[in-house]
């Protein structure tokens, strides 16, 4: 049994005060569990979802998880399931020291607006003999196909023991479940002969698909099956789709579909008006006991864009800085020193590069924001394919003093990849975050543009220039 929870509540700091969300049901005898049982929530791509999941080996009926043995626990987000690989993430199960637990696989899919429940009645005949003693105790598993061409378990009949000629009862689901809405998906079935111990003995399997079920009882819903060598066996149904029912609608994913990968890169202000570092006036004055505008503004968007970025790998710029060894002022410094290789490990890496900046160049300026934009167009226009999403996030003072050239750049970015955003302040991503993405030509890359006034520690923020487009 899988027990998992969806975030930690408001104030609490440890997710063992989680709340449980739900609990799978209970496979017996089976280290290879494929729970069928599916959880509904709401996907938001601009918030942090934090989720667990715990694994018991069940012992007893007790609701009481403590009366039941811990066999491993994961931790993630949804937005690192979402943004997988096919929307599928494996995780390995920690929590016991010194064993290895195992794996967890888990998978999202964003749900189509069908409503429609199916009431399904299949029977077989003279099905392949498997026990020894008896006959078969045959059961059927349902799967419905993937984007990917995998599939995932939807439904499991009941067992109706020792019969080769079994007649499962109706049963219940929403068209959703079963193909999420599309008529002409693969649906695989699978048939297999019950054991105590877990070793279910396969029999055979077919596929079909809810618009040839939905035809009902006739010639066209006799299926055979078959196991690789074995003559067919026929499998007979009976359906009726039922009408539109009482169903959850869940808000529309943005327009980020199911495993884009964004690729995610930061430019900070290191411009002279921002402050001297070693004041507490100064936007980027480091606090010991508390982040500064700069890296409150890039951990509230960074941790929310880093579980779409498959290696965790960010380029992060600086500009507007006299840097090392000739202190000639550059608007386009990669922060951890390397030109050839700007590319920091996670948001933490970001900020260990930002720090170690702001000891070694001396903040100047201009504000240029152009070369910048143009740095990550540059990479954007060599995906075509549409998988691949270039997020800019520039965290600035407010003023910018190449406005025909940050105009043109981002003329240009638009022209390439049909859409870019500007959302000023970085004092308000703490609710804003990343929620102004917005519909893009799926075709070309897509560049979303952050452009944030520092705030803070007492600093009025300055507002972004009007004439921006």
């Amino acid at each position: 049994m899988c027990s998992w929870a969806p975030r930690t509540p408001p104030r609490l700091t440890s997710i063992s005060l989680a709340l449980q969300f739900g609990r799978t049901e209970v496979i017996d005898n089976t280290l290879n569990p494929d729970f069928v049982r599916k959880f509904i929530l709401d996907y938001f791509f601009e918030e942090k979802q934090s989720l667990r999941f715990d694994l018991y080996d069940v012992d007893s009926k007790s609701p009481d998880l403590s009366k039941h043995d811990f066999l491993g626990q994961a931790f993630c987000t949804l937005g690192e399931i979402v943004g997988s690989a096919g929307s599928r993430l494996e995780k390995p199960l920690i929590g016991i020291p010194g064993k290895k637990c195992g794996t967890i696989i888990l998978s999202a899919e964003e749900l189509g607006n069908c409503r429609d429940v199916a009431t399904m009645q299949f029977c077989a005949n003279k099905l392949d003999k498997k026990d020894f003693f008896g006959k078969s105790d045959p059961f059927m598993v349902f799967y419905r196909s993937n984007e990917d061409g995998t599939f995932t378990i939807c439904h499991k009949t009941e067992v109706v023991k020792n019969t080769l000629n079994p007649v499962w009862q109706a049963f219940s689901i929403p068209v959703r479940a079963l193909c999420n809405g599309d008529y002409d998906r693969t649906i695989k079935v699978e048939v297999y002969d019950w054991d105590r111990d877990g070793s279910h003995d396969f029999i055979g399997e077919f596929t079909t698909s809810y618009r040839e079920l939905a035809r009902g009882q006739s010639q066209f819903n006799v299926y055979e099956v078959s196991a690789d060598g074995a003559p067919p066996e026929p499998i007979k149904r009976t359906s009726q789709a039922l009408g539109s029912q009482a169903a959850t609608v869940l808000g529309h994913v943005p327009s980020t579909s199911l495993a884009t990968q964004i690729n995610f890169t930061v430019a900070i202000d290191f411009t002279a008006s921002n402050g001297n570092p070693s004041q507490s006036t100064s936007l980027h004055y480091m606090n010991p006991y508390q982040l500064n505008a700069y890296a409150m503004a890039l951990k509230a968007v960074g941790e929310i864009i880093q579980d779409y970025d498959s290696d965790k790998m960010f380029p992060a710029l600086g500009f507007g800085a006299k840097i090392p060894p000739d202190g000639h002022v550059s608007h386009e410094f990669p922060l951890n020193g390397n030109a050839d290789n700007p590319y920091c490990s996670g948001i933490e890496g970001i900020l260990e590069a930002y720090h170690k900046s702001l000891k070694t160049v001396q903040l100047y300026g201009p504000t240029n924001f152009a070369p910048v934009v143009n740095h990550v167009a540059r990479y954007a226009t060599t995906e075509q394919d549409g998988s691949q999403y270039f997020v800019l996030l520039i965290i600035t003072d407010g003023v910018i003093s190449d406005m025909a050239q940050t105009k043109e750049a981002i003329v240009n970015v638009t022209v390439t990849a049909h859409q870019a955003n500007v959302c000023p302040s970085a004092t308000r991503w703490d609710r804003q975050k990343v929620a102004s993405i917005k519909q893009a030509d799926v075709t070309r890359p897509f560049l979303l543009l952050c452009l944030a006034s520092g705030g803070g520690n007492g600093v009025q923020d300055q507002p972004l220039s009007p004439e921006v487009p």
